[in-house]
């Protein structure tokens, strides 16, 4: 399973309305297209926008219910090796740029320009900060300006809001961690300690040596932390491990890793697998070539798609589109089915995830083949898999796989 993350698109008026991938020359997809099925995949709901980590869970097998309940930091905090504290809680955070206004923060740029370098220091700066009430925290860099907030201690509670107000109302400023229920003394005892180390860190980063020479480069300084998805490590069983298929992950993207890791699938990485547009595509394909020996389902992850979306791209992702076509031709054989597919749809326009159908396509040698002569928006509008949830598209390429029994009473956490 191929999945380029954000793949789906709106119109672009640059492109006289048609999305990056209608205006990609992809004769590879295309082929695939051509002698196979498609259709359109709702990750969870119709209209409903999902997060990275929704949308890959889904297609890694979680059952909606245990997907909707599980938060983005403890997968964060896995894809960094933070994996053996079930009592710890974790956040997804970012490295931001903000100014202090008396007691209140402005969010300058949420990502600090994308920062991916220097992270390391930054996060040893702040070290091991003791909190009070027995309350620690640490920080641990992830993907670029990514990183994880690990808070240790008794009694701490997930029940808690995000610091991020979000990128449409970043003008809000920072927000400060409240808990849910205000009757809730550890929610309330854990959203102080996360507020304390909010100023903790602004204070120890605004001086540090790798901000001071971002500044002298005209680049905006990782100066504090915006923190959201607080939650402790799941324990969960995905299908595929129900199914005793031996699973494999490539990616460069530490979400997606980390999720693997959770779920106990083999992780494929290498430096030169990165979560951005220099990702060595080839060698991802060749990684996936030899993987096939011997797993039974391989999935070949590439984040950079929805980074131009991120960053209101769309000739880069138009041009990106055709470096993965390019790239996944040795793929392409009678021996293996093959499904593209993506965790959501990013608007170009915008830089948000959008709750639009994600184009997708299933290709098997023996398999039925719908009509469908390319791969776009379009043209799987009308493909023979219809419209689809993310479950119901992994569960049409295990069944083209000849991996699925009868339904079983047991099954009906996987489809419903």
């Amino acid at each position: 399973m191929i999945i380029l993350d954000g793949l789906g698109d709106r119109g672009i008026p640059a492109f006289g309305g048609k999305t990056p991938l209608e205006v990609a020359e992809t004769p590879n997809m295309d082929r695939l297209a051509s002698a196979g099925q498609c259709g359109l995949v709702d990750p969870l709901f119709p209209g409903m926008p999902v997060g990275t980590h929704t949308g890959i869970c889904l297609l890694f097998g979680l059952s909606k219910q245990h997907t909707m309940k599980l938060a983005r930091g403890p997968i964060e905090a896995s894809g960094v090796g933070l994996n053996d504290n079930d009592q710890a809680l974790y956040f997804r955070c970012n490295f931001a740029t903000l100014k202090k206004d008396e007691d209140h923060y402005d969010i300058l740029d949420r990502r600090a320009g994308r920062i991916n370098t220097g992270t390391e220091s930054l996060a040893a700066t702040i070290g091991r900060v003791d909190l009070g009430d027995g309350i620690t925290a640490s920080l641990h860099p992830a993907t670029q300006h990514r990183v994880v907030l690990q808070l240790e201690g008794s009694g701490l509670s997930h029940d808690i809001s995000n610091t991020d107000p979000g990128n449409l109302y970043k003008t809000k400023g920072l927000l400060s961690c409240v808990p849910n229920d205000p009757s809730d003394r550890a929610a309330v005892r854990t959203s102080n300690a996360v507020n304390r180390l909010i100023e903790i860190i602004h204070e120890k980063l605004s001086q540090h040596p790798v901000n001071r020479q971002r500044i002298d480069n005209n680049l905006p300084p990782a100066n504090g932390i915006i923190c959201r998805g607080p939650g402790k490590l799941p324990k969960v069983k995905p299908l595929l491990n129900q199914l005793k298929m031996k699973t494999a992950v490539i990616s460069g993207e530490k979400t997606v890793l980390g999720l693997g890791a959770l779920l106990g699938y083999d992780l494929f990485m290498n430096d030169q697998f990165t979560a951005a547009h220099d990702t060595d595509l080839n060698a991802k394909v060749r990684t996936t070539i030899q993987a096939l020996d011997d797993h039974d389902i391989v999935y070949l992850h590439i984040k950079a798609t929805d980074i131009y979306s991120h960053d209101l791209d769309p000739t880069g992702k138009r041009e990106m589109l055709l470096k993965i076509d390019d790239a996944i031709a040795p793929l392409i054989t009678d021996s293996l089915v093959i499904a593209i597919t993506a965790d959501h749809s990013t608007d170009t326009n915008t830089g948000r995830h959008t709750g639009d159908p994600i184009p997708s396509l299933i290709y098997n040698p023996r398999g039925r083949v719908d009509g469908c002569m390319e791969f776009s928006e379009l043209a799987c509008n009308s493909g023979g898999l219809g419209r689809i949830n993310s479950s119901g598209f992994l569960l049409s390429m295990l069944d083209q796989m000849n991996q699925l029994e009868n339904f079983r009473p047991k099954d009906s956490v996987f489809v419903l």
